[in-house]
């Protein structure tokens, strides 16, 4: 078995690492709004298929010996589809409110580590006879991108869906035990390290050859390297809100839905990413929200995660690296404001240091939590645009009318989440209670921000 599959990544391993303060759990929540409730037989029976074709859903996680290496994934000898896969009714009348509920008690809750990190539940009794699919998953059983991937295995494209046949076998749970998990352990390290220099051998010839040509070059290249990774390192001891300054364990979740059309027309006015768009109208949004507060504020701390995955990675799995800059939130013109957007993620795209971001989790690994832990909470704003399924799925036959995502807010003040279904902009705003006590005018000035980036 490929030894990337069986243990974590050094980022996944800080940060696991870091839940030991439950308010950085990096638990994901995301509600699929169902235009009527599915067929409960066939759903259990494409879950099953899809637990069986990717087996990291019916994997638990497990912690090396004297922490030698990162945890690693261990077939869960009782795993049982039952646990993960539950049914509720709301009480009588209950809506879209009351589903939100369901999933704002669930993203505040721990995971049970002695299972896999994943659990769906069928909300059915809503008013107008819809329902909804909760789903809570770890972030590091997948990021935003490989969750489409795997989506891909779940729904159909009509509502009569398709016979897939036999299922796969389940996967054979692997014998452990204390010296075998040791052992293990230690063959891991020797493989890192071997590996690391084998691929040092491999590229000294050509490094050496290029520091013999242009050792200016080579030298600058180096402390670029070096500046770089420090930019993304740097502690931060300030939180640039005077608004969204407290921390609790309390959550609250929102949702704002825009047309992708919209967005688009107003990245394309600038020549610039529906990304930029996106970034624009939360950074209109936020200045409204402080002003309601009556205080203003130029720019505010704003983490994003960038997506590393290469194109032999395997489904699902947790490939993102994050960035941390200043977002402009004092611009008051929209187009202006965008295009000093899209000159500042263009720039987070290009750090040097990205590519030596498993090196840096390595690292910070080494730091007492409390030390991570209080540089996360200085950060105003995680945001993160995941592009989602262009056109309409169907699930155990009910249509998928909706599909909003809440990342973790990680210390941070609010998650917001833009993940793109059937050509809307389903927005998740996942927010700490504490720094934003009023989250549906949270929720409304940020539908102020893109009303006015549209127009």
């Amino acid at each position: 078995m490929d030894d990337r599959a069986v243990h974590v990544s050094d980022s996944d391993a800080f940060t696991l690492a870091l839940e030991r303060d439950p308010g950085l759990r990096a638990t994901i929540v995301a509600v699929a709004s169902l235009d009527r409730a599915p067929d409960w037989e066939r759903l259990v029976d494409r879950l099953d298929r899809a637990t069986r074709t990717l087996p990291t859903f019916r994997q638990r996680l497990v912690p090396s010996p004297l922490r030698l290496a990162t945890p690693r994934w261990v077939t869960d000898p009782d795993f049982d589809l039952a646990w993960h896969l539950r049914r509720i009714a709301v009480p009588e009348g209950g809506g879209p409110d009351a589903v939100l509920e369901i999933a704002r008690a669930s993203a505040m809750a721990a995971f049970d580590p002695a299972r896999p990190l994943w659990t769906f539940t069928l909300v059915e009794g809503l008013a107008d006879g819809s329902a909804a699919l909760v789903l809570k998953v770890h972030h590091a059983l997948t990021d935003g991108i490989g969750g489409v991937q795997i989506a891909a295995h779940v729904v159909d494209l009509d509502r009569a869906g398709v016979d897939l046949g036999p299922p796969p076998p389940a996967p054979e749970p692997e014998r452990t035990s204390p010296l075998g998990d040791l052992a293990e352990a230690l063959g891991h390290d020797a493989r890192r390290v071997a590996g690391a220099a084998s691929g040092a051998l491999r590229t000294f010839p050509a490094t050496a050859l290029a520091a013999a040509r242009d050792p200016l070059g080579a030298a600058s290249g180096a402390v670029a390297d070096a500046r770089s990774v420090l930019r993304m390192v740097r502690p931060v001891t300030d939180t640039r809100s005077p608004v969204m300054r407290d921390r609790s364990l309390v959550r609250h979740l929102e949702r704002v839905d825009v047309p992708m059309p919209y967005l688009r027309q107003a990245a394309d006015r600038i020549g610039g990413t529906l990304n930029d768009a996106f970034v624009g109208g939360l950074a209109g949004g936020l200045r409204r929200y402080h002003e309601h507060h009556g205080a203003s504020v130029e720019s505010l701390r704003v983490t994003m995660p960038i997506s590393v995955r290469a194109d032999d990675d395997e489904i699902g799995g947790n490939h993102v690296t994050l960035v941390r800059f200043d977002l402009p939130v004092g611009i008051e013109h929209p187009q202006e404001r965008m295009w000093r957007i899209h000159e500042i993620c263009r720039e987070q795209r290009a750090e040097r240091g990205i590519d030596r971001s498993e090196a840096i989790a390595a690292a910070l690994n080494l730091l007492p939590v409390s030390v991570t832990g209080g540089m996360l909470r200085h950060v105003d704003l995680l945001a993160s645009n995941v592009p989602g399924l262009p056109g309409e799925v169907f699930l155990a036959g009910a249509k998928v009318i909706g599909f909003h995502a809440y990342g973790a807010t990680l210390g941070s003040a609010a998650n917001i989440t833009l993940m793109s279904y059937a050509g809307t902009a389903c927005i998740g705003v996942n927010t700490d209670a504490a720094a934003v006590p009023d989250p549906s005018v949270f929720a409304h000035c940020l539908r102020q921000g893109f009303a006015e980036l549209l127009t």
